[in-house]
């Protein structure tokens, strides 16, 4: 690919028109703004899985999804104990599924824009063979098996307009990571207003070895799943992160 093919995609991917302003962008609004119970919030997390057909994806019913799911609730409850409740930046934990149980654009497809309809979509140049490449980066390590939990999810606003490589050093430096594309499609899935104009993110904890870093942004009233260059900064464009431990069903 060449220099002028590079400049020109990244120039389409920041482009205002393909983003879905806000009257107040600056706004982040807190999602659950008292009587937060963690509990509480891993079963609305797996209820809304299930009203989107997770289940279904895996080809599963629905009480063989749950019972696979609900030895997690008790680490959840652990982990966020003592964590915030959820805001729109930042959120205290994630149930994340993984390509393990359902592909990334069936789970994609599941995600929308707060308050809108249309299904979430895979870019245009991204092509859908080079998915299964991008790998979580070996600083991550994942647990086994379709499901597991992230704590203390930031989608990372404040490296808009970083590069992903400075914005990764940033994270190493606070002892946080990057997030991956199943992470970034759990958090959208179950905080849709995570992802908003102006506040759209990379996915650096999934690469594939070149220089691509794939990354959630808005379009057509969307989210869509795309990629940028790992050098280039965009002003609407920050970089996700969570705590390093991820906890697994084993």
């Amino acid at each position: 690919m060449n220099r002028t093919a590079d400049t020109q995609r990244t120039a389409d991917a920041d482009r205002p028109t393909d983003l879905d302003r806000s009257s107040d962008p600056d706004r982040t609004t807190v999602v659950e703004p008292s009587g937060f119970d963690p509990g509480t919030e891993f079963d609305r997390q797996v209820a809304n899985l299930v009203r989107l057909g997770y289940p279904a994806l895996a080809g599963w019913t629905v009480d063989r999804f749950t019972e696979l799911v609900a030895p997690l609730r008790a680490a959840a409850v652990a982990g966020a104990a003592e964590l915030p409740p959820p805001t729109e930046a930042r959120v205290p934990f994630l149930l994340v599924i993984t390509r393990d149980l359902a592909p990334v654009p069936d789970r994609l497809a599941l995600t929308t824009l707060a308050g809108k309809r249309r299904p979430g979509f895979l870019d245009k140049n991204f092509p859908l063979a080079d998915l299964p490449r991008f790998e979580p980066v070996k600083e991550l390590a994942l647990p086994a098996g379709p499901a597991y939990l992230l704590f203390d999810v930031d989608r990372g606003e404040e490296f808009r307009n970083v590069t992903p490589a400075a914005a990764v050093d940033a994270m190493a430096a606070v002892d946080r990571l990057p997030i991956t594309i199943d992470e970034g499609i759990a958090l959208i899935t179950q905080f849709p207003a995570a992802l908003a104009s102006n506040r759209c993110f990379s996915l650096v904890g999934s690469r594939c070895g070149d220089r691509r870093v794939p990354a959630l942004w808005i379009s057509q009233v969307a989210p869509k799943l795309g990629w940028c260059w790992h050098g280039n900064p965009h002003t609407w464009l920050g970089s996700a992160s969570a705590r390093p431990e991820r906890i697994g069903l084993n």
